[in-house]
């Protein structure tokens, strides 16, 4: 059930971006008067699972879920029908418009794409506001692991700057320092400057997905149902202080001891409630855990917005995340970092879906997956928007558009590349579950 669900989100995400993203070109072609022969959610190569012609356009939902098309009259594209371009330009046709208005309707989808994550952006910061763990000021430092140490990292730092930047947020540290190319830590009363090589960044990529955290006090944030911890009685709130009289400071410190006992086993749990200090039986799971999560309240900050003021809040958001994936291509394209290899397909996203649903996690991240759609395709490959833009951004600047027969070879180069990259990223989520395996 949990993988159906996991699936589900990804389908009505992508569907949600790809509709949209495609009216984005259909609606500018209709008030250009151009012709719009097809309107297709996912490919229907060979054939279609549902497709109805309504007026001039048919629209239809194929069966490989790899985006989707507007298929526009007079217009070289991935579908390479070159038919209708031997016969003598139309009225109607993309060919026969000024190159503005073609632009235009290049440019259509991803200025949809962007435009809907700034809405959705504006409407969380709104409705929620931003609540976020400030990097700069953790009451209690980090928490890393034995990868985040090879860097130079160590468990109680305070992250100053990255790349004498200020760190203000920690869900954005791990990425800043991938990214970077040296950490400004606090460390025993001492500000040292930590460099940051490729090797490191590389172990980062390949073995340290969680390398960096932040310690927390052992306070009770909810127990799960039917748990030890529940039925011995302990509540949220509660602040552990010891586990078979040994001390625990750290959250982390806990879960290390933890790990120390066995299945079934029952051992007491010392937690201070409200200045007093009770004592509490509790028999752990048949996988070894007393069933408690940990409270993060007193580390988090939220910063609220009106109305006017999550406006321009997300698109400086919008921009943010932008500029983010736009980074990334640093580490993606280092042979050092071998960053490549962490490139996630459809298999890889699929696995990033909550095993329940979660309308906080829907909208953030088909704001941040429809941000995304719109860069990659701006990239300028001829198969792409970008490509199209590349060549009619040519054609406005030179005074004349690139032969038919440059623009068929452009989208046959831009394919291979296309597709290049598909199997790359297939072959890197086929490999990532191959490797569990071994």
């Amino acid at each position: 059930m949990e993988l159906l669900i996991q699936i589900l989100t990804f389908i009505l995400i992508i569907s949600i971006l790809v509709v949209l993203h495609e009216f984005g070109h259909y609606l500018p072609a209709k008030w250009f008067k151009i012709k719009v022969e097809k309107f297709y959610l996912f490919f229907d190569w060979k054939f279609s699972l549902f497709k109805k012609k309504i007026g001039e356009t048919e629209w239809g939902v194929g069966w490989l879920p790899l985006g989707g098309y507007v298929k526009i009259a007079g217009m070289i594209d991935e579908s390479m029908d070159t038919e209708q371009m031997k016969e003598e330009p139309k009225d109607w046709e993309f060919r026969s418009k000024p190159a503005w208005q073609r632009l235009i309707v290049m440019l259509g989808g991803v200025t949809v794409n962007f435009l809907l994550a700034w809405v959705i952006y504006s409407g969380l910061l709104y409705s929620n506001g931003d609540t976020y763990i400030p990097a700069d000021s953790l009451k209690y430092g980090i928490l890393v692991d034995s990868v985040g140490q090879k860097i130079g990292l160590q468990t109680g730092d305070q992250i100053l700057a990255i790349d004498g930047k200020k760190s203000t947020k920690f869900s954005d540290a791990s990425l800043d320092i991938l990214l970077g190319d040296e950490i400004t830590v606090s460390r025993d009363g001492q500000t040292l400057t930590i460099p940051i090589a490729d090797e490191g960044k590389k172990d980062l990529l390949s073995q340290g997905r969680g390398f960096l955290s932040y310690r927390m006090r052992p306070i009770v944030g909810r127990t799960t149902e039917d748990s030890g911890a529940r039925i011995a009685g302990i509540q949220s709130g509660d602040l552990i202080t010891a586990v078979n009289g040994k001390t625990v400071t750290y959250y982390s410190e806990f879960l290390e001891l933890m790990n120390g006992y066995e299945t079934r086993e029952t051992i007491s749990i010392s937690a201070d409630r409200g200045g007093a200090l009770r004592t509490f039986d509790v028999t752990l799971s048949d996988e070894g855990k007393a069933g408690i999560a940990p409270s993060v309240d007193d580390l988090r900050v939220t910063d609220s917005y009106g109305l006017l003021a999550s406006v321009p809040a997300g698109f400086n958001r919008t921009i943010k995340v932008l500029t983010d994936q736009v980074r990334q291509f640093k580490i993606i394209f280092n042979r050092k970092t071998e960053g490549y290899k962490q490139v996630k397909g459809p298999i890889g996203i699929v696995e990033m879906m909550p095993e329940s649903w979660n309308w906080g996690f829907f909208w953030g991240f088909l704001a941040m997956f429809s941000v995304w759609l719109a860069f990659v395709n701006l990239l300028p490959i001829p198969a792409l928007d970008g490509g199209h833009v590349m060549f009619l951004l040519y054609e406005i600047i030179s005074g004349r558009p690139p032969s038919e027969k440059t623009l068929e070879r452009g989208q046959i180069v831009g394919f291979i590349i296309v597709m290049g990259l598909m199997a790359v990223i297939f072959g890197n989520d086929i490999w990532n579950i191959i490797k569990r395996f071994l």
